[in-house]
């Protein structure tokens, strides 16, 4: 499981002219299932998304969490996260999970994050989305649950 991760002062998520979610001061997350993925790789990577200290304290120092700064996310399913770019110019996608099951995964990780409190709003899975977001800093962070277990 793969989780991009922006800070961000805004972001909207955009399906057609359909405004399917939208925060203010938060997290922007990308996030991608390969096969092997379980429920586990979801319980580790919420917990660290959610205790992720990268918002600045009253002295300036990167210290703060989401949970204690009441920041929202917005949680955006991203397969092009498990691209293979090693042969030719046109990227392969083998190493993404199955859609069906994929689903039900993200499905499953926007709810373990509500567990944790976070006010979480989405965007389509399987759909075309455009994101309109002010990355914030910019933070750009990527977790891979491979090197985190």
């Amino acid at each position: 499981m793969r989780v991009v991760v922006q800070r961000v002062a805004r972001a909207k998520c955009l399906v057609g002219e359909q405004v399917t979610g939208q925060i203010e001061n938060g997290f922007l997350l990308l996030i991608g299932f390969t096969h092997t993925d379980t429920q586990k790789e979801i319980l580790v990577l919420a917990k660290k998304v959610v205790g992720m200290r990268i918002f600045e304290d009253e002295n300036g120092k990167i210290n703060k969490s989401l949970q204690d700064t009441g920041g929202a996310i917005l949680a955006i399913s991203q397969f092009t996260l498990y691209a293979d770019c090693k042969k030719g110019n046109r990227p392969s996608f083998t190493e993404a999970m199955r859609y069906e099951t994929a689903r039900e995964m993200y499905d499953l990780f926007c709810q373990t994050l509500k567990e944790y409190g976070m006010t979480v709003q989405t965007g389509v899975f399987g759909a075309d989305m455009k994101l309109d977001f002010m990355n914030d800093g910019p933070v750009t962070i990527l977790l891979d649950s491979k090197e985190l277990s």
